[in-house]
């Protein structure tokens, strides 16, 4: 069977599309046939299944938790790198700086307080470049409550970037002083620092399920996520999004997506940067 192609039909297409929307809120066009029964055809042979049909009848009825997440890993994207879009990382230095001038929250200790979370970190390129440009420009912070919560629905993507270790080619593209923040290993690999790992929580999150989270957050990063999504789930994870970010506290999305930003309580303030403001939500219900 090893040797084989399994065959993938519209059917067997319409119910991995349907388990995967149901679970992770991807939604699966045509044009992702070819890579679903790429990447699932590993794992039936592993399962010694002998159809596609099978498999999701696997999911259905007897799978584990473990199992279930494994069928998620493989059919999500994971394309980032460090400073991508950096026209964010930028805006973002700006906005923080008024932040330390004028502190938005203070915690239970007196610190002044910043909170950061990446949505749909990968490989954890975007919270480890969000944790370089703050940290080189306001070395400050580091009396700070600070802490940066990245989460990604993949499970594979999270324990990669707890780990920070990264093929030194990544780091092509990057000015000198960029780069110059990372370890070097002995293998050939660099590594973030301890010290901005240290401000890093890792955790896997569904977007589409519980968000046990406090808030408010600073600032919300959620790029090229969202695009695997239909609109309707779109516009309810950009509603959870609002209710975690105060007036003027801003949210991040990638150059390929949009959204109707007074309706949901935003004003568009730069290319693919939205204001959180409360005031044109009710402009716009009027």
């Amino acid at each position: 069977m090893a040797d084989e192609e399994i065959a993938l039909s519209d059917k067997e297409f319409d119910r991995i599309r349907d388990r995967i929307y149901q679970i992770a809120g991807i939604s699966l066009g045509e044009a992702k046939r070819v890579l679903v029964a790429s990447r699932l055809a590993k794992i039936v042979r592993a399962k010694n299944l002998d159809s596609f049909d099978s498999y999701v009848d696997f999911l259905d009825r007897r799978a584990s938790d473990k199992d279930k997440q494994v069928f998620v890993n493989a059919l999500t994207t994971n394309l980032t790198r460090f400073y991508r879009e950096d026209h964010h990382f930028d805006h973002l230095v700006g906005y923080v700086g008024q932040l330390v001038t004028n502190p938005r929250h203070k915690s239970s200790n007196g610190r002044p307080r910043l909170r950061i979370w990446s949505a749909g970190c990968s490989t954890g390129q975007e919270p480890y470049t969000i944790a370089m440009a703050l940290m080189q420009k306001f070395p400050q912070l580091k009396g700070w409550d600070f802490r940066i919560l990245a989460t990604d629905v993949d499970t594979d993507v999270i324990a990669k970037a707890a780990l920070g270790i990264y093929p030194a080619g990544e780091l092509e593209g990057l000015s000198r002083e960029q780069a110059a923040v990372f370890e070097k290993m002995p293998d050939g690999n660099v590594r973030v620092p301890v010290a901005l790992r240290n401000l890093m929580t890792f955790k896997p999150l569904n977007l589409m399920g519980d968000w046990p989270l406090k808030g408010p957050f600073d600032a919300i990063f959620c790029r090229n996520v969202t695009i695997y999504f239909d609109r309707p789930t779109q516009t309810r994870v950009f509603e959870r999004f609002g209710e975690l970010l105060p007036d003027g506290a801003y949210l991040y999305i990638g150059h390929s997506e949009n959204m109707r930003s007074a309706s949901l309580g935003f004003s568009l303030e730069g290319k693919t940067i939205y204001r959180r403001n409360v005031q044109e939500r009710m402009r716009a219900a009027r």
